[in-house]
């Protein structure tokens, strides 16, 4: 199934490597953020990855 939603839990320590795996879908200002609007179904596989490689494992994502 396609990823629907996509949210950072509390916990993010900003190191970066979300927004350098799918910089379409996370944005580091403060913290990470997801960005809105966004077709996440069209960035699945980096999503995915993000979520997987997230040090703090707060990247959750929901089909």
């Amino acid at each position: 199934m396609a990823i629907a939603k996509v949210w950072i839990e509390d916990g993010c320590t900003s190191c970066g490597v979300c927004e350098n795996i799918c910089a379409d879908v996370f944005l580091i200002k403060d913290i990470s953020t997801v960005i809105e609007g966004v077709n996440y179904a069209a960035y699945d596989a980096g999503i995915r990855d993000a979520a997987e490689s997230c040090p703090v494992s707060v990247i959750k994502f929901s089909e």
